[in-house]
């Protein structure tokens, strides 16, 4: 069969219209039954109701109400026919929203430190019937920290103590700050720290607080006692970052590194023969630069006393060496005794 001209063309038509009208039949599912507002954060959708995940920054200190997000329900065509209505931990009091737009904003200054965030919930209502058009819905405004909290040392001011002569690096005390600020927001709570006060004696780790000896030799019977200070400061110690300090008195603990000394190179007593057993001849006594049980004494006739004629003791009260007579003779007897002092505790 032969087609004329204006035949052929009205075939070409209806078949380009079927196609057509295929191709639209084809798209019509993958249409997005809404199109959700972006405002920041990430788009969450529960079942018609679309909204941001919302932060706030805390500290706001301007005049104007602080825009949070927009809340939005896609059976809201734009009309005016739906309002918005908010409920929960501070709505009206601190979070107000527009019952036309769903606007959210924040009247009130927020501290993350007192609260970190708030849970509320949303309705859509028919304006003429006041009736649901959605049901309701819950979400969170969480509260965005900023650098606004130093670190603090709860636990100082700090005293220590080390052995005096300690080699380098050895560790004296930890000391340990903490940040309100959010750990696990920027670099608002991480702290680092510095010796402000101490060097070069001591150092301290810049991550954990260790504080370590950075000189050897350091000898008590020089100095005793050292104040350190010490900073922590956040922002990992960048500039703009908040600082506070404590203080650390190290005492250098004693080790018995003195020998004990007389201040004389011998001594002589005269003795009456008739002098009874028990009696004390002498007292004498040695001085330590040690202190404690490093500097206590013991004493020991260690020659000069063949006859055993005497005896030493010490007094616990004075650390003196007591002379005594332990035997009755003493029949021509010159005895000139060296005495010799041996400590309680060795080195």
């Amino acid at each position: 069969m032969k087609l004329g001209k204006v035949e052929f063309c009205h075939l070409l038509q209806i078949i380009a219209l079927f196609l057509c009208l295929s191709g639209m039949n084809q798209a019509e599912p993958s249409r997005s039954r809404s199109k959700p507002y972006f405002q920041s954060g990430r788009t969450r959708t529960k079942r018609s109701w679309v909204w941001n995940q919302f932060f706030v920054l805390e500290e706001y200190m301007g005049s104007d109400p602080l825009y949070v997000g927009k809340l939005h329900s896609d059976v809201d065509k734009g009309d005016g026919s739906i309002k918005y209505i908010l409920s929960g931990e501070g709505a009206s009091s601190i979070f107000i929203i527009d019952e036309n737009t769903g606007d959210i904003h924040a009247t009130k200054r927020l501290d993350r430190e007192e609260q970190a965030y708030y849970t509320l919930r949303a309705q859509a209502l028919d304006r003429l019937t006041n009736k649901p058009v959605e049901p309701e819905s819950e979400f969170v405004i969480k509260i965005q920290d900023i650098n606004d909290n130093e670190p603090k040392f709860l636990d100082g001011p700090y005293t220590a103590g080390v052995p005096e002569m300690s080699p380098v690096g050895t560790s004296v005390v930890q000391v340990t700050a903490t940040d309100a600020d959010d750990p696990t927001y920027g670099n608002s709570a991480r702290v680092v720290y510095s010796i402000l006060q101490g060097q070069p004696y001591f150092s301290v780790e810049p991550k954990t607080g260790i504080i370590k000896t950075a000189l050897p030799n350091m000898d008590r019977e020089a100095k005793d006692q050292y104040l350190l200070v010490i900073q922590a400061k956040d922002m990992v110690g960048q500039n703009g970052g908040l600082s506070g300090t404590t203080s650390v008195t190290v005492t250098l603990t004693d080790v018995n590194d003195n020998p004990p000394r007389f201040p004389r190179r011998s001594y002589q007593y005269n003795v009456p023969e008739s002098l009874p057993v028990a009696s004390v001849v002498a007292r004498i006594k040695a001085a330590d630069a040690d202190v404690g049980p490093n500097a206590e004494m013991e004493y020991k006739i260690v020659d000069g006393d063949g006859l055993g004629v005497f005896k030493i003791s010490v007094d616990k009260d004075t650390q003196e060496g007591i002379i005594t007579i332990q035997k009755v003779s003493l029949s021509f007897l010159t005895d000139s005794a060296r005495i010799h002092k041996r400590q309680g505790k060795e080195m």
